[in-house]
């Protein structure tokens, strides 16, 4: 429950960064490097009320980053891990054995005495035998 409601107040904390931050001003700095060095340091950028509300925000979000990183790790070690599927997954993956096939006597298993049934022996039943 504090986990969602975390999460929820670092969607808005983002949601509002973005804001503030699209609605600033561009001095002509960033990477391009224009503009003047004073202008970046003046009285009336560090007081600028976007510029202090982007680092308020900025920190709110780190920091509800990490206790949500704290949190998610504590309550995924908690978690219980069902493994009641474990033992079964070679049966479950494994196909059947087959059967040992009949030799053409009929008499058990091939490979007893007598000889196999051809491999085709189901391809070829529709032949009709010479008498």
């Amino acid at each position: 429950m504090l986990f969602t409601f975390l999460l929820v107040v670092q969607a808005i904390v983002a949601a509002a960064l973005v804001t503030v931050i699209l609605m600033q001003r561009s001095e002509g700095g960033g990477l391009t490097g224009g503009g003047s060095p004073a202008s970046f340091m003046s009285a009336r950028g560090a007081a600028d009320f976007l510029t202090r509300a982007t680092s308020i925000l900025a920190t709110i979000f780190v920091g509800l980053s990490i206790v949500l990183a704290v949190i998610a790790a504590t309550q995924h070690r908690a978690a219980a891990i069902d493994t009641s599927l474990v033992g079964n997954a070679a049966s479950v993956n494994a196909p059947a054995a087959p059967a040992p096939a009949p030799d053409l006597l009929g008499n058990g298993a091939a490979g007893q005495g007598a000889p196999a049934a051809p491999a085709n022996a189901a391809s070829n039943s529709a032949v009709p035998l010479a008498n």
